[in-house]
Formats: structure tokens, C-alpha cells, sequence
């Protein structure tokens, strides 16, 4: 057994397809059966039942799979621990963030970074939040971007930035002349939120519910700027950070604190416990730890 079979059956079992697999690995799909099946003979076990229309795992293959997982996590560490020693301030980090997230925030933390490490890589993947979580717990991403309290005993959380939930409204709204609204006045508004997935979507709706109504949803995005655009509109309302009130047009919407509660708003970078921590990560840790807006 060699670990060219080990990856390449991995990727198969992952994706659940050779077709899928052959693409990833850029190996022609003949290729990458021919190596599986070696695994098998050489194992001379079945990893693999073909019968059924998508492939799936024999009790086997299902041990194969997540031992394979942690050895190959382990080899990809040892590269990281040895590209540390030769290369001490270079290195790259794959960040997912939410996209309202990479759009406040990132610019402004990627230019402080590459200012100090211009030799360091920074790949930012765009998911929502709950996609993030699980992609950090996969190993997919070395660090992701999370709003707060997240509760998984799998990952490290280090919060690096608080602000408030506002509500954002027409100028013409009843309530945009107001210094400052409770959510249980907001029982009769038509909301435009986030899609399903994103943090903001579950947020708005629980905050509703705790102050007592269930609220109407008129539009969901998973676009901050449709959805601004859709209140500039007077077509509902919404609640963002404290922050998009820099970014939308101050003449049509306007923003309104949330009082009784107020809404904090806590950004956390989260890293999977057991995975090594390259020096780029961990500088890039050590410098949202103070950052403030």
C-alpha cells in the first residue's frame, strides 16, 4: 500500500464518484479505477460497491476511509511543520469568511497583514457561516470567520471584534425619525433577510421570536447590497451590523440602534483543535486579537 492509493481512494469515497474524483485529482477516470482496485486486492477486501447508481462504502471501505482521513491529515501536517522550518514568514492560509463579513471587515485586516508578511499567501473562500464551521471542522479551511457564541468542542474560537445590530429602514418609515426602536415594535414589519445558512438568517428570526412575534419575510439573498437595495426601495426592512451604515446610501435608508435588547454583534476566528498551526496562521491570529473597526 502506497499513499498515491490511499489519496486517490480517498478522494473517490469523498466525492462519492469517480468521475468527480478523476477531476479533482486530474487523472483520467481509467487510471483512478485501476488504482483502487489495486488497493483492494492488495487488502483483498471490497472497499467499494459499485451495484447501486452512486457508489457507496462497504464496511470496509467506511474503515479505510476515516483511517485514510487521519493519515493524510498527518502527512499534510509534516509538510506544514517542515515548510515552516525552511521558510519562516512565508507560507499561505485558506480563510472562509461570510461574505457580509469579507466586505466590513477583510480589506482593512488583509492590508494590515500583508503589510508585516508580504510573503504570505491569503485565500479567502466566501461561504455563509454555517458552511465555514463545517469546513474548518473538516480540515478544508485553515481558519474561518464565525459570528458568536458558537458552541463545538472541536474547534478554538478567539473573538476579535464586537459591534451592535442596527435595524435599517426607508427614509420615509414611520420609524427612520426615531433615535432608537425595541424589536417587540417590529412585529408588523416586512423583513428582507439572509438566506438560509447564513448566521444573520437564524439570528433575525430568533431575536423575533424572543420578543414575540414570528416575523413576515418578504425577500431573502444572500446579498447584503440586494437587500439594501431592496429597502432603498421601501419594499421591508432589515437588521445589519452597525457597520453597513457606512455603506448604504444615508439619503434613502436609515439606520436605527435596537434597544431593549440591544443586539450584540461578535465576530470569532475559529481554527480546528487538533490541526497544526502553521506560522502564517498563527500571526494572522495574533493580529485580529487586537483589532478593533
Amino acid at each position: 500500500m502506497d499513499i498515491r492509493q490511499l489519496t486517490y481512494f480517498h478522494a473517490v469515497a469523498k466525492h462519492k464518484s469517480f468521475t468527480k474524483a478523476s477531476t479533482v485529482l486530474h487523472l483520467s477516470q481509467p487510471s483512478l479505477s485501476k488504482m483502487v482496485k489495486s488497493l483492494e486486492d492488495e487488502l483483498e477486501m471490497e472497499l467499494i460497491d459499485r451495484s447501486s447508481r452512486q457508489i457507496e462504502l462497504t464496511e470496509a471501505g467506511e474503515i479505510v476511509f476515516e483511517q485514510s482521513k487521519m493519515i493524510l491529515e498527518s502527512l499534510d501536517n509534516l509538510s506544514s511543520n517542515l515548510y515552516d522550518l525552511m521558510n519562516l514568514k512565508k507560507g499561505k492560509i485558506k480563510i472562509g469568511i461570510p461574505p457580509l463579513i469579507g466586505f466590513l471587515f477583510f480589506p482593512k485586516i488583509i492590508k494590515k497583514f500583508k503589510a508585516s508578511y508580504p510573503e504570505i499567501q491569503i485565500q479567502l473562500v466566501e461561504h455563509g457561516a454555517n458552511r465555514v464551521q463545517r469546513e474548518v471542522n473538516d480540515g478544508l479551511l485553515d481558519l474561518g470567520v464565525v459570528v458568536m457564541p458558537l458552541n463545538e468542542d472541536k474547534l478554538e474560537i478567539v473573538s476579535f471584534l464586537t459591534e451592535q445590530l442596527m435595524l435599517f429602514v426607508h427614509h420615509s418609515h414611520p420609524l427612520a425619525g426615531r433615535e432608537k426602536v425595541m424589536m417587540k415594535e417590529l412585529e408588523n414589519e416586512s423583513f428582507i433577510i439572509f438566506k438560509e445558512g447564513f448566521t444573520l438568517h437564524d439570528r433575525v428570526i430568533e431575536e423575533c421570536i424572543t420578543a414575540g412575534f414570528h416575523p413576515k419575510i418578504s425577500y431573502e439573498s444572500s446579498q447584503w447590497d440586494f437587500i439594501s437595495g431592496m429597502i432603498g426601495e421601501n419594499l421591508g426592512v432589515s437588521i445589519f451590523p452597525e457597520s453597513i451604515a457606512k455603506k448604504v446610501d444615508q439619503n434613502l435608508i436609515k439606520a436605527i440602534p435596537i434597544v431593549d435588547p440591544s443586539l450584540p454583534y461578535k465576530l470569532g476566528i475559529i481554527k480546528k483543535k487538533d490541526k497544526y498551526v502553521t506560522y502564517a496562521t498563527r500571526e494572522f491570529i495574533n493580529m485580529l486579537s487586537p483589532f478593533s473597526e
